[in-house]
């Protein structure tokens, strides 16, 4: 395939910054963190700044994305091959610490993110630029794809008082931005004070999904094997809340979900008439691990037909609104914990509010709720497309 973008690791290789030259660099990355030929960009920083990295850091799911789940630690080790140490940046602490940040002068970032408010890696960026503003250190982050394009804006702005590692910030759920693009909102809109630089890719246009961008996936957590995945993702994740199964322990997570206990035929009569770009295939499907291990399920595998008309978050929680309409005594919303979040429902820190599930439990019109959201979701669009890096 024609390789369209060139990532902002490839843009740093090739036009190396003078002012790196000599400084003690760290790294924060996962096995997402290649260029075009697949080579780490440990690898490739090491090469290209020879005895300058000192460290690396990795997010949740691990330096090897090897954990599958929430709450699931990685430790800090030592990187065999460079012989340099990997802080676990998803352990005994999501902050990094001075001691960390002594090792460096200059922290790059090459993460994969995808695009959705809940995905953890965005937080774990944004410790790290408080953390450098304090200790006076730089920031670099070299700029990837936004997976699922850098048009669509989609969902309620996340409350405050829901504020948590899967959502710092009051964003919608499907935010739009690249990761260089949101932490440069992050860092200037809530006055971090990072000295931060974005560098840019060269090729990528916001209306690229994955798919257009001439790249090869590499799933940056181990229930994000695809691009697919990633565009059901900031509706599918809600199910993460309740005793539905969202398709772990499946080979295809996210893009499928159920439990023992669904109707799918009732579901799917309204479902239909509801959902739009997409096309609900029903399946039966027992996962190795998680919810319902080991007993059949069943649900659907979502289909998109229509990345335009596909609205990944409206469409499902319609889908968990039917649920509960027509499975009231057996669909439960998980008890807590989650994500180090001990008190408040899962449900309520995914969707970011607290109004929301009492709506979905209502069977208030979903339609109706959405169009009320448009006001601050342009109120949003208008305020990070300031800091949009490409057209």
């Amino acid at each position: 395939m024609k390789k369209h973008v060139t990532l902002g690791l490839e843009n740093l290789i090739a036009d190396p910054p003078e002012h790196l030259r000599g400084k003690r660099l760290g790294l924060l990355s996962n096995p997402a963190s290649v260029d075009g030929q697949f080579n780490h960009a440990s690898r490739l920083i090491h090469h290209f700044f020879p005895g300058q990295l000192k460290v690396l850091f990795s997010p949740q799911h691990g330096f090897f994305a090897e954990k599958q789940d929430n709450m699931i630690e990685s430790g800090h080790i030592m990187e065999p091959e460079l012989n340099i140490p990997v802080y676990s940046l998803y352990y005994d602490t999501r902050i990094p610490t001075r001691k960390m940040f002594d090792r460096i002068d200059v922290l790059l970032v090459d993460i994969q993110d995808v695009g959705t408010r809940v995905y953890t890696f965005i937080y774990t960026v944004s410790f790290c630029l408080e953390i450098a503003a304090a200790l006076k250190k730089q920031v670099i982050i070299l700029d990837r794809p936004n997976p699922i394009g850098g048009i669509q804006v989609e969902g309620n702005i996340l409350s405050k008082r829901y504020a948590s590692f899967v959502g710092r910030f009051p964003v919608p759920m499907r935010h739009g931005l690249t990761i260089g693009e949101i932490l440069q909102f992050f860092n200037q809109k809530f006055q971090m004070g990072c000295d931060l630089t974005v560098i840019p890719m060269t090729g990528w246009k916001r209306q690229m999904y994955w798919q257009d961008t001439g790249l090869s996936w590499i799933a940056p957590s181990p229930n994000l094997p695809t691009p697919q995945s990633c565009m059901v993702y900031p509706g599918q994740v809600i199910f993460e809340g309740t005793n539905i199964s969202e398709g772990r322990g499946t080979t295809l997570p996210f893009e499928q979900f159920g439990a023992p206990f669904m109707d799918t035929k009732k579901i799917k009569v309204k479902a239909n008439e509801m959902i739009k770009g997409a096309c609900l295939r029903p399946v039966n499907f027992e996962p190795t691990s998680g919810k319902w291990q080991g007993n059949v399920c069943k649900g659907f595998q979502i289909h998109i037909t229509s990345t335009n008309e596909f609205k990944p978050y409206l469409s499902s929680l319609i889908l968990m609104q039917l649920i509960i309409k027509h499975h009231k005594n057996e669909f439960n919303f998980k008890e807590p914990p989650y994500e180090y979040e001990f008190e408040k429902m899962p449900i309520d820190l995914i969707l970011g509010s607290k109004t929301l599930r009492k709506k979905l439990t209502r069977l208030e019109d979903l339609i109706l709720l959405s169009d009320q959201w448009q006001k601050e979701l342009e109120k949003f669009k208008s305020i990070s497309g300031k800091y949009h890096l490409y057209e």
